[in-house]
């Protein structure tokens, strides 16, 4: 059984100076009990085989070969409202069933490298661990943030400069 708990930055203190930066840390056991038999994710095989499969350079070659055979084809139909229809209509229904396919790729890709910067986190000594959940902060959050790896950039080029000159 994993067991949760939250670690507020500054325990040590009675308040913490962040209260909404927590971190959520959890234990593992020496063994994970996993059920008989394992959840079936279909819609994520189905998902991660289109993506792999629509993202090659087969597959862009098919793609514009269609394109290539429904202009040719323009005159054939008298350049038509239905001529036009068709590819309007297939790739509006290529591209609809697309984004939810590379979406859930996305989503399950991201999960995954969050994970393991959290790991790389977790396991350096010297890391800020509030970067654990870094990712659930909001925008303004981020912003001071981002202001204070400028400031310690900033601070490590001026003393880079200084060494030299």
């Amino acid at each position: 059984m994993v067991k949760w708990y939250t670690v507020y930055m500054n325990s040590h203190e009675n308040q913490p100076k962040h209260p909404h930066i927590k971190i959520v840390r959890h234990v593992v056991p020496d063994h994970i009990d996993t059920p008989a038999t394992p959840k079936k994710d279909s819609f994520h095989k189905v998902s991660q085989t289109v993506s792999s499969k629509l993202g090659s350079p087969m597959a862009f070659a098919l793609a514009v070969l269609l394109i290539v055979l429904w202009i040719t084809s323009g005159p054939f139909f008298g350049f038509s409202d239905t001529w036009q229809l068709v590819i309007n209509t297939t790739t509006t229904i290529v591209t609809f069933l697309m984004v939810f396919a590379i979406q859930n790729t996305q989503n399950r890709d991201a999960k995954a490298m969050q994970l393991k910067l959290n790991e790389l986190i977790n396991s350096s000594r010297s890391a800020r661990t509030e970067f654990v959940d870094i990712e659930d902060l909001n925008d303004t959050e981020l912003d001071l943030l981002q202001g204070q790896f400028k400031d310690i950039h900033d601070k490590i080029r001026d003393q880079s400069a200084n060494k030299k000159g």
